[in-house]
């Protein structure tokens, strides 16, 4: 979508460095953050980020600056980047100038919003903490989810985020009438493509939007995906009243494509070669992920840590935001217990008893416990055998295993591929069933009675005694 230029506003460029461009201006210079135009369209978008003096300001070209010359003339928009709201967005794919790359004509009765919009003000935030429930019994008995709040998901290629995701976004817009919304952040065109089909094939797509900013984009491009989608999200928060969630794949790669936009711009790095504002620019992208009291954007981010060093800066930052971090585990994936979720690693803020009550708290630590005992045990097991163990120990191995196939759990979007029908399983159910189990109440039933199932009275149809 070209702007309305400000024919009036035009100035020429002076220089071009790779995605950096200075423009020289005669009339009035553009603040900050204004989208400028260049070549025979209009199809070179400039974002204004310095004034250098009286008449010259510098920028960071957010689509390729091929045909660039000095000299060319670029039109000021009187604007900032746009973003599409409203109605007609929903079951869309759009890129970061809100253009639609599904093949499909523009959306009718869209409505556009700047992409630079501020927090919401600390008196409009609700204090009141609330879980954020996902029917998968994993996340809403060990680590609970804030209704809100900002959750890390942590895993390599092949271990189920995609699949988790998915599930996600099927149980918010069938069960929770909310909305979702992908924001694929120098996503791989593959990745792209085989979401778009999965949401379709598994029926979610229209309470769902989706935004990309592909690895072969430029940085500024990638740089400033992640606040278009949360012009969308915010609309559907604040004018729709509805709850959101947000999905953000990859956080990493906003603070990698900041950290080329600021190289580019020729600011000094900070430690590990980091831009000295990274502190500032992703506060400024997740302290718009908030819960008001009209509707609330819940957001669970992929998180990448380079070389697994969870003391590199970008961990860092990214950790202070969350409330929850979910790990997963790809030895728990090669086992067939899915969603792969370490239930060890895996932390949240909101296992409280102040939040869940005492007897989800008081449940969700003896499950540990008897994970983390079994987790002990297994080296005497593979040396000794189980017969070697004690009565008590051989009783506790004997609830963990059950306690760990209770908690797999078969997905609606994956009923395809496994031919076992989804389930969507209450918190209330879930906790039931870990009582139960911790009390032995399943000890003469096969461990196979209890994998892959919903709530635990499958588990007694499954194999009646």
């Amino acid at each position: 979508m070209i702007l309305s230029a400000n024919e009036s506003n035009s100035g020429l460029v002076i220089s071009v460095r790779g995605s950096v461009v200075d423009v020289q201006f005669e009339g009035r210079l553009p603040p900050i953050h204004t989208l400028l135009r260049a070549g025979t369209e209009g199809e070179i978008a400039i974002e204004v980020l310095t004034q250098l003096d009286q008449s010259r300001v510098r920028g960071i070209a957010l689509t390729p600056t091929q045909g660039l010359a000095r000299g060319m003339r670029v039109v000021d928009t009187g604007g900032e980047l746009r973003a599409p709201v409203g109605r007609g967005i929903l079951s869309r794919m759009f890129d970061v100038f809100g253009n639609p790359i599904d093949r499909l004509p523009p959306p009718d009765e869209v409505e556009w919003r700047s992409v630079h919009q501020s927090p919401p003000a600390l008196s409009r935030c609700s204090t009141k903490s609330e879980v954020f429930e996902t029917g998968i019994k994993m996340i809403d008995v060990l680590v609970p989810l804030e209704r809100g709040g900002k959750a890390g998901l942590f895993g390599g290629a092949g271990v189920g985020k995609t699949v988790l995701l998915t599930e996600m976004i099927h149980n918010m817009v069938g069960h929770q009438q909310g909305v979702s919304i992908f924001c694929g952040i120098g996503e791989r065109c593959r990745e792209g493509q085989e979401l778009y089909h999965d949401m379709q094939a598994a029926g979610v797509l229209p309470n769902m939007v989706m935004i990309f900013a592909q690895m072969n984009e430029p940085p500024g491009s990638r740089f400033r995906v992640g606040h278009a989608a949360l012009t969308m999200a915010e609309y559907f928060r604040d004018d729709e009243h509805r709850d959101v969630l947000l999905l953000i794949d990859n956080i990493f790669r906003f603070i990698q494509a900041g950290s080329e936009v600021s190289g580019l711009m020729g600011q000094m790095p900070s430690r590990l070669g980091y831009q000295p504002t990274m502190g500032t620019e992703l506060s400024q992208l997740e302290e718009r992920i908030a819960n008001t009291e009209t509707g609330a954007i819940t957001s669970i981010q992929a998180v990448y840590v380079p070389a697994d060093d969870f003391t590199d800066p970008a961990a860092v930052h990214t950790f202070s935001h969350l409330s929850a971090s979910i790990v997963l585990s790809r030895k728990r994936a090669s086992e067939g217990l899915l969603p792969a979720v370490d239930p060890l690693q895996s932390s949240s803020k909101m296992a409280t008893p102040g939040i869940v009550g005492e007897r989800h708290y008081q449940l969700a630590q003896d499950v540990r416990r008897t994970l983390a005992q079994y987790a002990e045990l297994k080296d005497i097991i593979a040396m000794l055998g189980l017969e070697q163990l004690s009565q008590e120990d051989r009783s506790v191995v004997l609830r963990a295993r059950r306690l760990e196939r209770f908690l797999t759990q078969p997905f609606f979007t994956t009923e395809q591929f496994s031919g076992l029908p989804g389930k969507l399983v209450s918190r209330e159910e879930a906790l039931d069933g870990c009582e139960r189990i911790l009390k032995d109440e399943f000890s003469d039933y096969p461990e196979s009675a209890l994998y892959m199932i919903g709530p635990i009275s499958e588990a007694k149809r499954k194999h009646p005694k």
